[in-house]
């Protein structure tokens, strides 16, 4: 029972002496959380980030606080909470030195946490969403390269789960759902790397159909434009040359 009660007082001991220290002036507490934050000491920097918040919300203290608290869960991996905090910057602080850094973290949480295109794409779509209202409202900034970068991968995503849909599709010989899958890729995302497969995928769809003034209609208007690899080239050169439409 002794040793229990001293094991449970040190633990008690080691937690309070692990907290900020109440009688540093905020200066020193953003100093200390800062050095943290170098060491990658992320969950201390967090400690004496929120203490100064929860001591000097609206002084210079207090912005700086925000900005690094959430830069603080962003470099840890903790995204989500990232997220909340650059969010409470922007809306309270949006005179704020960090406030384009902010906005910008915003859009990188929700990128990263984009999962593969095959899972739910909300993220990807959010990631998308905050990419577009970033370049509206900083057209100029040193990201943009970045975020043009950046929404090309996440357009190419959600390009590729639309495919991959109208190509099961096609493996069931449910020939009208394929189509209106990879129409929406032509509609949506036109600019997308895959486009060129989508195409040859929108013709193929109907041939098996039987369909063959619609499939060289396609190749014809549309296709040839955008399907460049040789082999498929003559592939579908060859397929309409034996065919009297």
């Amino acid at each position: 029972m002794k040793y229990i009660y001293i094991t449970f007082l040190l633990f008690f001991i080691g937690c309070s002496s692990s907290l900020p220290d109440e009688s540093l002036p905020l200066a020193d507490h953003l100093k200390i959380g800062m050095d943290f934050l170098d060491q990658g000491k992320f969950v201390k920097a967090q400690d004496e980030f929120k203490f100064i918040l929860s001591r000097g919300t609206g002084t210079d203290y207090g912005d700086d606080a925000q900005f690094f608290l959430a830069e603080a869960y962003f470099l840890n991996d903790q995204y989500m909470l990232s997220i909340q905090e650059y969010e409470n910057l922007t809306r309270k602080m949006a005179f704020s030195p960090f406030f384009e850094k902010a906005r910008f973290r915003i859009c990188e949480a929700y990128r990263i946490e984009s999962p593969n295109y095959y899972n739910d794409q909300s993220y990807t779509e959010k990631a998308l969403e905050r990419y577009r209202e970033f370049l509206d409202d900083f057209p100029e900034s040193e990201h943009s390269k970045t975020v043009s970068e950046s929404m090309s991968v996440l357009r190419n995503k959600l390009a590729k789960k639309l495919y991959e849909t109208g190509i099961l599709y096609m493996k069931m010989d449910e020939f009208e759902p394929a189509r209106m899958s990879f129409n929406q890729v032509l509609d949506l995302y036109y600019d997308t790397d895959i486009i060129e497969s989508v195409h040859y995928e929108v013709i193929k769809s109907y041939l098996k159909q039987g369909n063959d003034k619609k499939a060289r209609s396609h190749w014809i208007n549309k296709g040839r434009d955008f399907i460049k690899q040789e082999k498929l080239v003559l592939e579908l050169t060859e397929v309409f040359s034996q065919k009297e439409i």
